[in-house]
């Protein structure tokens, strides 16, 4: 007898497990689903709900299977007449509490609640009586705040305080008084918030969703005197599908430019093309401090989310960000001077729609400093989800369309621009053109598997015109943490450092599609988006930024070269000390 294994009975079924296994893990070995509503996997497994609730032989009263071991010889039933009505009574009470307006919710269709209500067939409410009311916070220019259709099962919390660690949110109060808020119950537009998203990710409800703006596209897109351009980042790419029912991973490029061109924009842009840009800069950028020792490490700037958390948490090591734009930014600001000039447009009436799977680019593209001339670079954000909301709005059956291509000159990107949407790839992509400048060799080498994977802290030694390079990837604002600790504390040799906000990078960013927790639960959804990214990458005719025709034409005609004059003026920014708090 193996004593790390336990033989149990669920269901009449035998079942023989590791030691320290749960019910819920063990249930689900044998196809016995157990519901579970506050349960997210490696994030919040604390059994508040009680969804998730069995009869084990022998006991008094009920197990909390979501956090129960099983035991040898334990006998447990998931189903029995007493559960099932424990389960609805739970049931019951949450809804009692909960704003029902399931038609005009966000989440309709993709509610957990709701999806649970309807397997137990809720039909009516049975206990009726005073309901809380909430203000709905929607001051941030990223996230909403709905507590009226909050279910108190803290994931959320888990997310933002044990997998960022930033603890902008948490439970106050008492009894029925007790909510999600954050510091003195102000807005999150007051707090440490980062705009990351994650919180989104993990409720299972629309009490939080990203700030909409969609409304403010189809206003743009009507009007004949405004020329309407779309630009998609990566990562939208190869998630966009799964709003239609099709494969994690999907990689859906063809289709969503066909979709975006149907909705009426008047040109569709590759965001990829403003990553090549981002990497001939900051590759530039980066050859220069290692070349003269200064401001090392050299820290990525791409994600807005990461960039405010360190403006809030270690302004003393701004001088280490990465001076460059983000790649929808750089775009952006292109789009608005080389291109209108070009095709003799009016830079005031171009309105840039930017997609992206992340919701703190929304924060991003208001910042003062992401503006030209008066103008801002991007003058709107919306995320995957609400580019599937107008697709859907505009009855335009996705699965059908045909394959298109993006238009052109700012169309045509490179296999290293497809990886920046998963951790490791900025770095990875920038690697590919600075050693080839500072070799002045065209180098087969350019795939960098160190610093690839779900690892949240990837390290790693590459060798570059025979000098060592000591690089560090990091996903996740908590991983980030400890990587500027290194820096703060002076323990940390690194030479170049990548930091994305989101746990994975953009591929699971706070404006992806989001998944059930049962699915996070069985599928690693990271690996299968990432993985359609690489496969992007392998299939790309240029791999190398540097090598792109685009990019080479507009420095030729129009930025001179990297770190030019009008390449800082149009493709850098500079970042400021950020209060947490802010006095109210």
């Amino acid at each position: 007898m193996d004593n790390n294994f336990v033989t149990l009975t669920i269901d009449n079924q035998k079942v023989n497990v590791k030691q320290g296994t749960t019910i819920l893990q063990a249930a689900k070995q044998v196809g016995i689903d157990i519901p579970t509503l506050c349960f997210l996997k490696d994030i919040n497994e604390v059994g508040d709900c009680r969804m998730c609730i069995v009869e084990v032989e022998g006991r008094r009263g009920f197990a909390t299977s979501c956090i129960q071991a099983v035991e040898e010889g334990m006998v447990v039933h998931t189903n029995t007449p007493n559960v099932l009505e424990a389960r609805h009574v739970i049931l019951d009470l949450i809804l009692s509490n909960h704003h029902r307006d399931c038609l005009t919710c966000t989440r309709n269709g993709n509610c957990e609640l709701q999806r649970l209500a309807m397997k137990f067939n809720i039909l009516d409410i049975e206990f009726k009586g005073e309901m809380s009311e909430h203000k709905i916070d929607d001051l941030s220019p990223s996230i909403v705040r709905d507590f009226n259709k909050c279910i108190l099962c803290r994931r959320c919390v888990a997310a933002c305080k044990n997998v960022q660690e930033i603890g902008a949110i948490d439970c106050i109060n008492r009894g029925f008084e007790s909510c999600i808020s954050t510091v003195g119950d102000h807005s999150l537009k007051d707090v440490n918030c980062t705009n990351c998203g994650q919180c989104i990710e993990a409720c299972p409800t629309g009490a939080l969703h990203e700030k909409e703006t969609i409304d403010d596209v189809w206003i743009k897109l009507k009007d004949p005197n405004t020329y309407v351009i779309a630009q998609t980042a990566p990562a939208v790419r190869v998630a966009l599908g799964e709003e239609f029912g099709m494969k994690i991973g999907t990689n859906v490029t063809g289709k969503m430019v066909t979709a975006l061109k149907r909705i009426g924009f008047d040109k569709v842009f590759d965001t990829n093309t403003g990553a090549d840009f981002t990497i001939m800069e900051e590759a530039n950028e980066f050859i220069e401090r290692f070349t003269n020792n200064q401001n090392l490490p050299m820290i990525t700037s791409c994600s807005p989310g990461w960039v405010k958390y360190i403006e809030m948490n270690y302004p003393e090591l701004l001088p280490h960000l990465s001076t460059c734009k983000s790649p929808h930014q750089m775009l952006g600001s292109l789009l608005k001077t080389y291109y209108a000039n070009k095709k003799g447009i009016d830079p005031e009436k171009i309105y840039v729609v930017s997609i992206m799977p992340c919701i703190a680019k929304k924060f991003e593209r208001q910042r003062s400093e992401m503006k030209n001339d008066g103008l801002y670079d991007v003058d709107n954000v919306i995320t995957t989800r609400e580019l599937s909301r107008m697709i859907k709005q505009a009855n335009i059956e996705f699965k059908k369309l045909e394959d298109n291509t993006f238009d052109n000159p700012m169309g045509e990107a490179t296999g290293a621009a497809a990886i920046f949407g998963t951790t490791g790839g900025v770095m990875e992509a920038a690697l590919r053109t600075a050693q080839d400048i500072l070799t002045g060799k065209d180098l087969e080498k350019i795939e960098f598997e160190e610093v690839r994977g779900g690892d949240g802290i990837k390290k790693a030694t590459v060798k570059i015109a025979e000098k060592d390079i000591k690089v560090v990837a990091a996903s996740g604002l908590a991983n980030a943490k400890r990587i500027l600790e290194e820096i703060k504390s002076g323990v940390a040799d690194y030479q170049f450092v990548e930091i994305m906000a989101c746990p994975g990078g953009c591929v699971m960013g706070g404006g992806q599609p989001i998944k059930n927790s049962k699915l996070r639960s069985e599928i690693d959804v990271r690996k299968l988006r990432a993985e359609a990214l690489y496969s992007i990458d392998e299939k790309s005719t240029i791999r190398k930024s540097h090598e792109n025709p685009v990019v080479k034409k507009i420095y030729d005609e129009y930025l001179e070269k990297p770190g030019s004059y009008r390449a800082e003026k149009l493709l850098h920014t500079t970042y400021h000390k950020r209060e947490k708090y802010k006095e109210i």
